[in-house]
């Protein structure tokens, strides 16, 4: 037999076929060595934090099961590097090694490793279920549709839910609801990590903190509860300010990061995977305390602004402001302002330059790709993909998709930013054209039932929904809830949706926000939303009375620019200066602000 056919042959050894330690005859060239231990532990959910975030990680193997790394090849019983391995007729197809004298030696006889627990079962996955409201709820934008029994909350911890906890902090006490406050120093660190990706917020302590711009602000929130907002927090507290806050959403809230706050003095009641019962009554929770009246509210979503107007109106006669960060909750301030029932000023914040053209582009370009990797290892590259809604949000998704390879149409109803995604190379299509053959959907709009039960029974097996908008109303995952269709648990926020001739769809979050559900955001973005927060709550509130009446405001220019100005010197960005010649032939102040209100970025 050639030496070629020899050395192929050689390649063909596959895993089942490598011996194990007690099978291999003295002198045998895979002895098993001591250094082989350390090399068998090759797991990649050890590797720092990532295995704390990773809500699918596999148990590790058991003592005594077969590990790769104990085959590892003993360097002084190799044989010489000219040695030939052969196959002999003679032994009915059994190896033999000829060394470099001519000699034969019989290799050793292969046997087949059995692993432990071969035919476990991983998609079994116990589910918790909390406090269930079967009612509809109040609300249309975080709670629109109803968790029921087929929902999942987080099990991480315990089955034991927060609001039957009795838990206080080191200093002992016990104002707030988390999941476990032992969490503490890991969120502690957590929030240094991000403080140093949010040098605005930091240069807005050191520059503001001795007069202390918030001193008497109340501030109620309803925000995000990760570790960016918690650096917001900590700003407002160094400014002056008294913080009580709760969760704009069931699925986002970094339970070590509310644990770190608890351990910090914060008032926080948050824990990811509440139920809608559980969610309401976080939010009722920060504003319904004796002996504490809000007088600035900083919401993202509308929801405790919403829940204020319903449950304690009168509340309003105290509150100076409310800042506002979402299109869903900015939405519904102009109907209440358009109703005459908004009775104090409102900052719209979403529509701020800052805010639009950084958090919701940048953002959202880099965070969808982060949360379909992290929940379904998805190959983006030939994907069809149609994304809808071509706002801020919507064009980041597409730019970052189409740099992976994926093949993007685009649905939209407003003509001009029709016009740029075709100039931008997608392809403008009604989502009913498209829908039987893409591979993932997501919805950017903020709207409601954009993706309806009849386009959810017309996709393909396997294909791929999720939200990209703060509202979970976009994806009517309500009308999934039906008796003829399964839900399957197969990952932490992945349900697999099987129908009855088999067909699956593969919903993410139940609908709700994909990046902060699923994944996280990049903290750089997050400090230009939050300084822009910050700056809007200073700004209501030390108004002096009549400057702003019961009405939307969008952030003044001259807020933004500064906003922006505070982060140039991350990247050692140096701007360049007017002359006084070339401000007075453009007619603007040399210090700003350099665009009008009507200019578009």
């Amino acid at each position: 037999m050639s030496v070629q056919v020899v050395a192929a042959k050689m390649a063909e050894v596959e895993l089942k076929d490598v011996p194990t330690g007690k099978d291999l005859p003295a002198g045998s060239p895979m002895t098993p060595t001591s250094e082989g231990k350390n090399l068998a532990r090759n797991d990649p959910h050890e590797a720092g934090s990532s295995a704390a975030a990773s809500p699918t990680a596999e148990p590790s193997a058991k003592a005594g099961e077969a590990s790769l790394g104990l085959l590892t090849p003993n360097p002084a019983k190799m044989p010489q590097a000219s040695a030939m391995k052969r196959t002999d007729p003679q032994q009915n197809g059994g190896e033999a090694f000829v060394n470099r004298d001519g000699t034969v030696a019989e290799a050793p006889r292969m046997k087949k490793i059995q692993f432990a627990d071969q035919k476990q079962e991983f998609n079994k996955r116990p589910s918790k279920i909390g406090r269930r409201s079967l009612s509809r709820s109040i609300s249309q934008s975080s709670t629109d549709s109803y968790s029921s029994a087929a929902s999942y909350t987080d099990s991480s911890d315990d089955e034991t839910s927060p609001r039957d906890k009795q838990q206080k902090n080191s200093k002992g006490n016990g104002d707030f609801c988390i999941k476990n406050i032992k969490q503490a120093d890991f969120g502690r660190r957590e929030i240094e990590i991000a403080e140093q990706e949010m040098p605005a917020l930091m240069a807005l302590r050191k520059r503001a903190q001795g007069e202390k711009p918030l001193a008497g602000a109340k501030v109620v929130g309803c925000t995000h509860i990760t570790a960016q907002t918690a650096v917001l927090m900590e700003t407002l507290s160094a400014l002056g300010a008294q913080c009580r806050w709760a969760a704009c959403n069931i699925y986002s809230t970094q339970n070590e990061v509310a644990a770190a706050l608890a351990e910090g003095g914060f008032s926080v009641f948050a824990w990811k995977g509440e139920s809608e019962d559980d969610f309401w009554w976080c939010i009722d929770r920060c504003v319904n305390v004796e002996g504490w009246q809000p007088n600035m509210i900083l919401d993202d979503g509308g929801d405790l602004t919403h829940w204020i107007y319903k449950k304690y109106p009168n509340m309003f006669k105290k509150i100076k402001g409310i800042v506002e960060e979402s299109v869903t909750g900015v939405h519904r301030l102009y109907q209440l302002s358009k109703a005459g029932k908004l009775c104090v000023p409102a900052m719209n914040v979403n529509d701020s330059v800052t805010k639009q053209k950084f958090d919701n582009l940048y953002c959202c370009r880099e965070s969808i790709l982060d949360g379909l990797k992290r929940t379904t290892d998805v190959m983006f590259g030939g994907k069809q993909v149609v994304v809808c809604g071509y706002g801020e949000v919507g064009k980041g998704c597409c730019a970052a998709l189409k740099a992976m390879g994926s093949i993007v149409y685009v649905t939209e109803i407003d003509p001009i930013c029709a016009l740029q995604a075709c100039m931008d190379g997608f392809r403008l299509v009604k989502l009913n054209e498209v829908i039987r053959q893409v591979d993932i959907v997501i919805t950017c709009t903020g709207n409601k039932n954009v993706v309806v039960r009849e386009y959810l029974d017309r996709m393909k097996n396997g294909c791929i929904v999720c939200n990209m908008g703060h509202s979970n109303t976009e994806i009517d995952v309500a009308s999934l809830r039906t008796p003829e269709l399964t839900w399957e648990r197969v990952r932490s926020q992945v349900d697999h949706v099987i129908w009855p001739d088999g067909k699956r769809i593969v919903l993410l979050a139940e609908g709700r926000l994909l990046n902060l559900s699923c994944s996280t955001v990049p903290t750089f973005v997050l400090s230009i939303t939050a300084t822009t927060q910050a700056l809007a709550l200073i700004e209501l509130y030390n108004a002096p009375e009549g400057r702003y009446k019961q009405d939307v405001y969008l952030l003044p220019k001259k807020m933004d620019e500064y906003v922006a100005s505070l982060h140039l010197p991350t990247f050692d960005a140096h701007l360049t200066e007017l002359t006084d010649e070339q401000a007075k032939y453009l007619g603007l102040n040399k210090n700003g602000p350099f665009k009008p209100n009507y200019y578009r970025y």
